[in-house]
């Protein structure tokens, strides 16, 4: 036995979704399991906290964006960030979760002390001081992306005389009415502000190098709020959350198969709201549907302020940024009093966070994904990379709870360390991890994790198939070691027999 217990069986980095669904887990099926969740900011929801700029909102649906264990209550299922917030603090204060988070603890770095079977972790603190904490096992809800800093396409706006705002970091006070705005990308961000800020500029343009797929439909399931009247309301959620499932399990497959079927079904959308004779240039990629993910419009905001005038597209390359606004590649000349960066995120792994083994730093580009939530050779760390197509809690919660499963098993065999162990000589065939053209998928892959042809040394972009796995399948599967402190790991049936 250790001379000292640690501060914490369980440590999780981050209070968004991916750490409270770790926590109301743990507090379901690892009651007697300490823990603590760990927070850099001085509020929870991790983004839903972070973006402020007009009109932020769910890109998806909130019965698989929520959690399987809480049932989303709201009319409408694509939700703005306030009503994400607060679901996620009902689940906080109901669960009991409130009072195991420490704000303003920005994790610095993370050693696994092999021989006392530990996580040393160092925290800064709000005052610029640091405080060590230690937890046997170390759960990284800390999200995907780079909160310090966004994606830099290098732009120079030394002539331009107005404002330059990134959605990462928007000013509380920025004043937009009755100002011509010119708003650079066509992502998830850019196409829910511009709608947002239609009502009150004078106008908005959309300024995209390539258009993106666009997907609208309504705010509002009517099914869910149908079945809501007429069953309980865990039952109408469990339902409602399956048949939108499936329904993205569905739509991705077919884009896959027969791409220009999807691409027809999302323009003939979009005709029904802008007109037959409406031109779709601007809202048809060079790629197929599904290559790069949808986005999402809720009923139909971006067309409806395209329609009123107050909004337009514009499909060009910015040859340079002039007092006025920006120069295209075209010729003309877009003016604009501010311009919205929302050119994308920078993908950060494991929070940036400086992870070793006994001083040695860890290179997760060098390590395999296990299941999609540990690494290979690395013991008792986790963490969680949602899908990119279908809801990111769907894995947050197949996750938290393999995790439970785990940490169970390990007490009933009585086993501090667990670590899925990968040969040196391993053959797998390495694959891509993630099969999208998305730039900032792209300019990451360098630095993710390794993903085999064969599970489970993959990241899937299979929730179904995953779940089931996750769930149902025996966690003794010969590759999981587990062990106790300063011992070899043996098998899990020999410290059972060991532990009984």
């Amino acid at each position: 036995m250790l001379a000292t217990p640690p501060d914490f069986d369980v440590l999780i980095v981050g209070a968004g979704i991916s750490g409270i669904g770790m926590a109301a887990h743990l507090e379901m099926e690892c009651p007697d399991r300490s823990y603590a969740i760990v927070e850099r900011r001085e509020n929870l929801g991790g983004t839903w906290d972070l973006f402020r700029y007009p009109g932020i909102r769910s890109d998806s649906d909130m019965h698989t964006l929520g959690f399987v264990f809480e049932p989303w209550k709201h009319e409408k299922s694509i939700a703005d960030a306030p009503s994400i917030l607060e679901y996620l603090n009902t689940i906080v204060d109901e669960r009991d979760i409130r009072q195991h988070i420490r704000y303003s603890h920005k994790i610095i770095s993370a050693d696994w002390r092999n021989d006392e079977a530990r996580w040393h972790v160092a925290a800064e603190l709000a005052d610029g001081s640091q405080t060590l904490l230690t937890a046997n096992f170390l759960y990284l809800g800390s999200g995907y992306y780079d909160y310090d800093e966004p994606y830099d396409p290098g732009f120079e706006f030394r002539d331009f005389k107005g404002q330059v705002v990134h959605p990462q970091f928007w000013p509380e006070d920025l004043d937009y009415t009755g100002k011509k705005v010119v708003v650079i990308g066509s992502g998830a961000t850019a196409v829910t502000i511009v709608p947002s800020m239609a009502d009150k500029a004078a106008k908005v343009t959309m300024l995209q190098r390539t258009p993106t797929w666009m997907f609208n439909r309504p705010a509002k399931d009517g099914i869910a709020n149908f079945l809501r009247k007429i069953l309980p309301e865990k039952t109408a959620y469990k339902i409602t959350r399956w048949k939108n499932i499936k329904l993205q399990d569905f739509g991705f497959k077919r884009a896959r198969k027969k791409p220009d079927k999807m691409a027809a079904l999302l323009h003939k959308r979009i005709l029904k709201i802008m007109g037959k004779d409406y031109d779709l240039t601007d809202f048809t990629p060079p790629y197929d549907p599904w290559d790069q993910r949808l986005c999402l419009v809720p009923d139909d905001d971006l067309f409806e302020a395209l329609k009123s005038g107050k909004a337009d597209v514009v499909t060009a390359k910015i040859k340079r940024f002039t007092e006025k606004g920006i120069e295209l590649d075209n010729g003309n000349e877009l003016e604009a009093d501010i311009i919205v960066t929302a050119t994308g995120l920078k993908i950060a792994v494991a929070g940036k966070i400086a992870v070793s083994q006994d001083g040695v730093p860890v290179d997760f580009s060098q390590r395999f994904n296990y299941k999609g939530c540990m690494f290979s050779n690395l013991p008792n760390l986790a963490a969680v990379f949602g899908y990119l197509n279908a809801s990111w809690t769907l894995r947050a919660d197949i996750n938290s709870e393999y995790i439970c499963r785990l940490l169970n098993l390990m007490q009933k065999t009585g086993s501090d360390v667990v670590v899925p162990t990968l040969p040196e000589n391993h053959g797998l065939e390495e694959d891509d991890i993630f099969d999208f053209s998305s730039g900032y998928i792209q300019r990451a892959l360098d630095i993710m994790p390794k993903n085999s042809l064969s599970y489970p040394w993959r990241l899937n972009q299979e929730y179904v198939t995953d779940r089931k796995i996750m769930q149902d399948g025996p966690i003794e599967d010969g590759i999981l070691s587990l062990s106790k402190a300063g011992a070899n790991a043996v098998d899990a049936d020999e410290q059972l027999e060991a532990a009984e």
